[in-house]
């Protein structure tokens, strides 16, 4: 059963509820997890899905977390059409949270990268 709002206010920080449940952005390179490089895991805040292996994970100069891939089946899109831009919104497949946006402007081999909020991310180290 999904935790409703008051406990997910209770359990999560106020920046993390912000992001992923009102598709809020932290600003850049101020999150945990944009210049962070220990071999692992980053799974969703909220529900602990495994979204992303530190593998894909690359320096995109942007100041947010970014990956070329996510893991299987753990990640789907939505068009975002909010901030005057058409994007695409990344949302984690088992609990909706949000998670950033993807772009097609990524390194080899998908050409992808996940544009995420550090804020949405817990990390498991290997």
């Amino acid at each position: 059963m999904a935790e409703s709002s008051d406990e997910l206010r209770a359990r999560l920080s106020d920046e993390q509820y912000q992001v992923t449940q009102h598709c809020g952005t932290e600003r850049p390179f101020s999150g945990a997890y944009w210049d962070h490089k220990e071999p692992g895991a980053y799974h969703c805040v909220v529900c602990s899905e495994r979204l992303f292996d530190s593998t894909t994970k690359f320096d995109s100069g942007t100041g947010w977390p970014s990956y070329f891939d996510a893991t299987g089946g753990a990640v789907t899109t939505r068009r975002d059409e909010s901030h005057g831009t058409v994007r695409e919104e990344i949302i984690c497949a088992k609990c909706g949270a949000h998670l950033g946006h993807v772009f097609p402007d990524g390194p080899p081999p998908t050409g992808l990268r996940y544009c995420v909020n550090s804020a949405s991310l817990a990390f498991v180290p290997e």
